[in-house]
């Protein structure tokens, strides 16, 4: 069953502190508008009555500037539509609070990125800095639910959580260690895109856990660790734990460095034109202003097998199957507020990553995004995996990624005002984000609890208010949908329709011909 609540107006807010049991003053929210400190200060929890006071910059060795696209991800941060990517891991049995602590004192924190604030160097520019006064603790809250601590209480949280702001006067990441969810716990965790993009993040989530009734160091945290080495190990490590996985994350950094030049500017100058040309999308009940309250929803564990039946039977991928779901979905949605013109499409920006694995520890955003057309007017589901299918089969050449990310490093050297003016543009062109990323096969641990469940969103670019974020792990697949709550406040009937056109999906394409 679909799990959904509401945040923002009616839970954390932006602009109030928050308790944090492992540190010794309420820690500071950003706030639109407000400045980044410059080198060498750490600045003080900042509240609206009080200024923070610039000191002297007496190392500016370790400032190390923001590439162009974690710039334009910062820049992107709105109170209406945060820049975080936020992840659930779900227990039966509570984790111990030091346990976790040490986990991350073991292994992220000796990721230099996790040290480190946004400031400003000398020449003005925003440049990560190390945080002297920054430690696990600070980065550890715990949150208790209310009775009877269920799915409905911890949607609360989570709405709360994904309209709620970062501290930017600290680096920007938090992990909440949940009690009383289900008789077990859950760890909820919020990282800011500026740190890296959603797949590098989800990767350095996985590197924490351990792999159940296997000895050796977790291979992502390997990757993550080595912060060297070649093509082949990298892929091997990965591959290690997420074998589903390798072709969406190796697959696009090959063929960049594999095509001579000229064929890549000449496809290049070819996606730019259809991007800059291509109309806005259809007015629907999906898109209008934001505001700052959101809600999340995830579904249940959805077994794979019959998904991998249907795949067997008609050809494509699990991907193929399960985005044939998501537009189906939508149009059931869509159709029960009003009707849908029968070749009704909306777009759904996809991210896809440009990054050589071997790099993967640099962190930073190296992504692009593709426009895929939802056909969300075809009832049909046959039909509609059908024209999925094309579409998908068109879009893996397509040089829209390696577009859309050269368009970030150029609008992060303009002023402000410009970018959000070209992120508007582009925002007309799709209706939602949607990300599929296959997860680890085998169960994991974390701190010596098995989990049970893991589920994520990832922000909503572009001022669009509605993501859904499909995971699969040891055998299942899950959905997570965020969504304004001003546009969309019943993001756990998207689950359901989803769920439901899913059931009929794999069983028509399971169907003889």
């Amino acid at each position: 069953m679909p799990c959904s609540a509401g945040g923002g107006e009616g839970g954390v807010r932006p602009g109030i502190a928050l308790f944090d049991p492992g540190a010794d003053a309420p820690q500071a929210v950003h706030t639109e508008g407000a400045g980044l400190p410059r080198a060498g200060v750490r600045g003080r929890a900042v509240t609206r009555s009080t200024r923070r006071r610039e000191g002297a910059l007496p190392r500016l060795a370790g400032a190390e500037p923001l590439s162009g696209p974690d710039r334009a991800w910062l820049r992107m941060d709105e109170p209406t539509n945060l820049m975080m990517v936020s992840g659930v891991l779900v227990f039966d049995r509570e984790p111990d609070r030091a346990e976790v602590e040490r986990l991350i004192r073991d292994r992220l924190w000796s990721i230099p990125r996790f040290r480190c604030r946004v400031g400003r160097d000398r020449r003005g520019r925003p440049a990560w800095i190390e945080d002297a006064q920054a430690s696990p603790a600070r980065h550890l809250r715990e949150e208790v639910l209310p009775a009877p601590g269920g799915d409905a209480e911890l949607a609360e949280l989570v709405s709360a959580l994904l309209g709620t702001p970062l501290d930017m006067e600290a680096p920007p990441w938090c992990f909440h260690l949940v009690r009383n969810y289900r008789g077990g716990g859950a760890l909820v965790a919020r990282l800011h895109h500026c740190i890296a993009d959603g797949i590098a993040l989800m990767l350095l989530l996985l590197s924490l856990t351990d792999r159940e009734g296997r000895s050796g160091a977790n291979p992502l945290f390997e990757l993550f660790r080595r912060r060297e080495g070649d093509a082949a190990t990298a892929e091997r490590l990965v591959a290690e734990m997420l074998p589903d996985a390798m072709k969406l994350l190796a697959r696009p950094a090959r063929m960049r460095r594999a095509a001579p030049w000229p064929v890549r500017a000449a496809a290049f100058a070819a996606a730019l034109t259809r991007l800059a040309l291509r109309p806005p999308d259809p007015r629907t009940p999906l898109k209008g202003r934001l505001g700052t309250a959101k809600r999340a929803a995830w579904s249940g564990p959805i077994p794979l097998e019959p998904i991998h039946r249907a795949r067997e039977r008609c050809g494509g991928t699990v991907n193929d199957i399960l985005l044939t779901a998501v537009a189906g979905g939508l149009g059931r949605y869509l159709r029960a507020k009003g009707s849908v013109p029968v070749r009704m499409s909306v777009r759904a920006t996809v991210p896809v990553n440009l990054r050589p694995l071997e790099r993967m520890w640099e962190l930073g955003n190296e992504f692009g995004l593709v426009f895929l057309p939802l056909p969300i007017g075809v009832a049909d589901p046959v039909e509609r995996f059908r024209i999925l299918r094309r579409r998908l089969s068109s879009l893996k050449r397509s040089a829209e990624p390696a577009v859309v990310e050269t368009l970030l490093r150029l609008v992060s050297r303009v002023p402000r005002a410009v970018q959000s003016g070209v992120v508007r543009a582009f925002a007309t062109k799709a209706t939602t984000v949607v990300t599929s990323v296959p997860g680890p096969r085998q169960p994991l641990s974390l701190a010596g609890r098995p989990i049970t469940g893991m589920f994520f969103w990832v922000p909503q670019s572009g001022r669009l208010g509605l993501g859904i974020s499909i995971c699969s792990y040891a055998g299942s697949v899950r959905l997570g949908v965020a969504s304004d709550a001003r546009l969309i406040p019943d993001p756990e009937r998207i689950v359901r329709e989803i769920e439901q056109d899913l059931d009929e999906t794999t069983e028509r394409l399971a169907a003889p011909a």
